[in-house]
């Protein structure tokens, strides 16, 4: 097992996080670095922890999603249950996003037959054959 450790800094450069965000994920029990007076010092489990949970919230996870999926591997039903879940909650959040993809693609054409009645009247308007 890895004996190295790492400050908040170090951890914060890394994955180009701020101290501030580090310390809300340790205010939310998804970190526990050792103290060492006044210092925090992260061990490769935080490390690790951490990854998975900025991970989470760019695939769009909530906290306490993250948070149950990271708490399940050391808790049972671990690994499996784990990644039981997790493919659950990737299934639900491909549904979502594909979801308002479709309504993305709704909402551009609507926007594309609204441009072109404005253009086609404002042409109209323009027209030189139109009368006062």
């Amino acid at each position: 097992m890895s004996t190295e450790t790492w400050s908040i800094a170090e951890l914060a450069a890394e994955y180009d996080v701020t101290l501030r965000t580090i310390r809300f994920y340790e205010d939310r029990g998804l970190l526990t670095p050792e103290r060492r007076g006044t210092a925090r010092v992260y061990h490769p489990r935080d490390r690790v922890r951490l990854a998975l949970i900025l991970r989470g919230k760019r695939l769009g996870f909530s906290l306490d999603e993250i948070a149950k999926i990271v708490d399940m591997y050391d808790a049972e039903p671990g690994e499996e249950g784990q990644l039981v879940y997790l493919l659950d909650q990737i299934t639900h959040r491909r549904t979502e996003l594909e979801q308002r993809r479709r309504d993305i693609e709704e909402t551009l054409q609507d926007l594309a037959e609204v441009e072109n009645r404005c253009r086609t009247d404002l042409a109209a308007l323009r027209s030189p054959l139109r009368k006062p």
